[in-house]
């Protein structure tokens, strides 16, 4: 059976500079993948395309996008507009911005009933109501008629996946769904995350918190300079990371290291895309580059079976992690 979402060698363009190249990944009912990178790895933009919700200078440039066997793509605007909120949804990564702080946050929320489902105004915030006390905003009926900036981070984050949840969709996407929020704060949004993750939705976490995505994903597809470099489920991919890039993102994130291993930064920074360095876009700042990754481009390949690199030197690279997670085990 083919999964509920497929995305397959999607490449998206601002100009003559491709920001996306080839990425593919899935998503079945009731799993979380992670898309996970540092800032400019081409996350956000592969999920907006997925949605039809490019910036305006931004184009799919090739590849497909298909949703229950419908290609995406092939789909008008209006057709495509009607699949967001029932079907697709997404929480933007800035809910402050995401809202308007002219309307209260009753009204916002109700919006989707009036909007798509033709109830009133009273109708609506009733179930406005009801959709954030679902999501655990206290007092929902007083908040209701509150303003988004008499919000918490946390609550208005609430807020838009309460606005994301409406309609009950069958998949969501998060981008950065804990940014900005404390630790207390964030635990909170998780464990709603994996709730609605065990009542059957699909999701899509982006990240470059390799904590969170180890407490709410199965897969991850690891991103770089517009790439997929590895992907594989969490489980394998954490104790024995197959690329160095992935090597370098666990040894640098503190909330995905055991408390006796000390962060390390990866030297370096990304590069730009409109002038990529030949052969593999890491190799500047990879410890394990040789003269090949200079001038040969290495391919997304099986590495072990359900596991994908694209490293030369894949299988030495996941020997090596394998052999720090023992030694730290």
């Amino acid at each position: 059976m083919s999964a509920l979402l497929e995305v397959s060698g999607l490449a998206v363009a601002f100009g003559g500079v491709r920001a996306v190249r080839g990425v593919s990944f899935s998503v079945d009912e009731g799993q979380t993948l992670a898309i996970v990178g540092e800032s400019g790895s081409g996350k956000s933009l592969s999920s907006l395309a997925v949605l039809g919700l490019l910036p305006a200078q931004a184009r799919v440039a090739a590849g497909s996008v298909r949703w229950d066997g419908q290609d995406l793509l092939a789909l008008e605007a209006d057709e495509l507009r009607r699949l967001r909120g029932e079907e697709l949804a997404m929480i933007f990564q800035d809910p402050l911005s995401a809202l308007n702080p002219a309307l209260t946050v009753g009204y916002q929320v109700g919006e989707m009933y009036r909007r798509r489902r033709g109830f009133g105004r009273e109708q609506a915030k009733r179930q406005a109501i009801e959709a954030m006390t679902e999501v655990g905003i206290p007092d929902a009926a007083r908040r209701a008629d509150a303003y988004p900036h008499e919000f918490s981070g946390g609550m208005r984050q609430r807020v838009m996946i309460a606005i994301a949840l409406a309609l009950r969709p069958r998949l969501l996407i998060a981008d950065e769904p804990t940014t900005a929020l404390d630790v207390t704060v964030q635990a909170q949004i998780l464990r709603l995350l994996r709730r609605l993750q065990r009542d059957g939705l699909a999701m899509i976490i982006i990240s470059h918190d390799l904590g969170v995505v180890a407490r709410t994903a199965q897969s991850v597809v690891v991103m770089y300079a517009g790439q997929a470099v590895e992907s594989g489920t969490v489980a394998d991919v954490y104790p024995a990371p197959a690329h160095p890039y992935t090597l370098g993102l666990m040894a640098a994130s503190p909330s995905a290291r055991d408390g006796g291993r000390q962060v390390r930064p990866i030297d370096g920074y990304p590069p730009d895309l409109s002038s990529l360095p030949g052969g593999c876009t890491f190799h500047p700042r990879c410890p394990f580059a040789r003269e090949r990754c200079r001038t040969e481009e290495p391919t997304l390949r099986q590495v072990a079976p359900g596991r994908a690199s694209a490293c030369h030197y894949a299988e030495e690279v996941l020997a090596r992690g394998a052999a720090v997670d023992h030694a730290g085990a």
